[in-house]
C-alpha cells in the first residue's frame, strides 16, 4: 500500500441501538490502540451521530455519516440532514454513492456526484463508492460501470477534487452475501480507479485512498489488504462484531491485536 494510511471504515447500516452502539465504541476503542499504520472510521446511523462522537473523544477512531443531502443550504427538505449538520456533531467523512443508495434508494450518478460537491463544500472528506451488479459483472460490463461511475465525478468537478477525497469499491453482488471479489479481482477494479484518474493526475491518483467493499471478513483481510491498490476496507456487517473488526483493522495497520 505504499505511503497510504490505510482506512478500516465500519458502514453500520440501519443497525444498533443506543446502549449497543456505545458499548461497541468502548470496546473499539479499547482494542484499537495508538491506531499506527492504519484509521479507524465508524459511521453509525444518523440518530447515534451526536453520541458517538462523545464517545470518541479522546480515541483515534473518526466519525463519519453514511449519507447527506446534495442541498448544501438550509430549507424546507423534509427528512434530510446537511452536510453541515453532519460536521456539527463531529463528522470527519461520509459515505456518497453507496449501492444500497443507487439500487434501493434510485440515486443516480448525477446525485451521487451533487452529494459529493455538497459534502466538499462543507469541509467533509467523501467516500465515494464505485461497483458493478452481479448481472453486469457476469455481462463482462465490470470496467464499463465502475469507469462510469468514477468518471461522472472526475468529468463534471476534475481530477483536483479527489485529493480530499476517499474511493470505495464494492461490487454489489458480494455484500452481504458471504461472496466476497478473490484479491486479484479486486485489486484488478482498484488498479482500473487508480489509472483512470492517473489519466488526468497521476500525483493525485497516486495519493488516493481506495478502500474495498464487499464482505470483508477477518479471515480474508489481510490477503485483500496486501496488494497493491488495496488501501483498507469499507466494512459493513462485520463493523458490528468487535473481534471481527479489531482484526480487520489490525490486518491493516500491521499491528498485532492487543491481548
Amino acid at each position: 500500500m505504499g505511503k497510504r494510511t490505510a482506512i478500516v471504515a465500519g458502514n453500520w447500516k440501519m443497525n444498533g441501538a443506543l446502549g449497543a452502539s456505545r458499548d461497541l465504541v468502548v470496546e473499539l476503542a479499547a482494542g484499537v490502540g495508538t491506531g499506527g499504520g492504519a484509521e479507524m472510521l465508524l459511521c453509525p446511523p444518523f440518530v447515534y451521530l451526536d453520541a458517538a462522537s462523545r464517545w470518541l473523544e479522546s480515541t483515534p477512531i473518526a466519525l463519519g455519516a453514511q449519507n447527506l443531502a446534495s442541498e448544501v443550504d438550509p430549507g424546507a427538505y423534509t427528512g434530510e440532514v446537511s452536510g453541515t449538520m453532519l460536521r456539527d456533531v463531529g463528522c470527519v467523512y461520509v459515505v456518497v454513492g453507496h449501492s444500497e443508495r443507487r439500487t434501493l434508494y434510485g440515486e443516480s450518478d448525477e446525485q451521487v456526484v451533487a452529494k459529493f460537491r455538497a459534502a466538499q463544500t462543507v469541509g467533509l472528506v467523501p467516500i465515494l463508492c464505485v461497483g458493478e451488479t452481479l448481472a453486469e459483472r457476469e455481462g463482462g460490463r465490470t470496467e464499463t460501470v465502475v469507469s462510469r461511475q468514477v468518471n461522472a465525478v472526475l468529468e463534471t468537478l476534475g481530477a483536483s477534487v479527489l485529493a480530499a477525497a476517499v474511493v470505495a469499491y464494492e461490487p454489489v453482488w458480494a455484500i452481504g452475501t458471504g461472496r466476497t471479489a478473490t484479491p486479484d479481482q479486486a485489486q484488478e477494479v482498484h488498479a482500473l480507479i487508480r489509472a483512470l484518474i492517473a489519466a488526468q493526475d497521476a500525483t493525485i491518483a497516486g495519493g488516493l485512498r481506495i478502500l474495498y467493499g464487499g464482505s470483508v471478513k477477518a479471515g480474508n483481510a489481510e490477503e485483500l489488504f496486501a496488494r497493491d491498490d488495496i488501501d483498507g476496507g469499507l466494512v459493513g456487517g462485520a463493523s458490528l462484531d468487535v473481534s471481527e473488526f479489531l482484526t480487520i483493522f489490525h490486518a491493516a495497520s500491521g499491528q498485532e491485536p492487543a491481548p
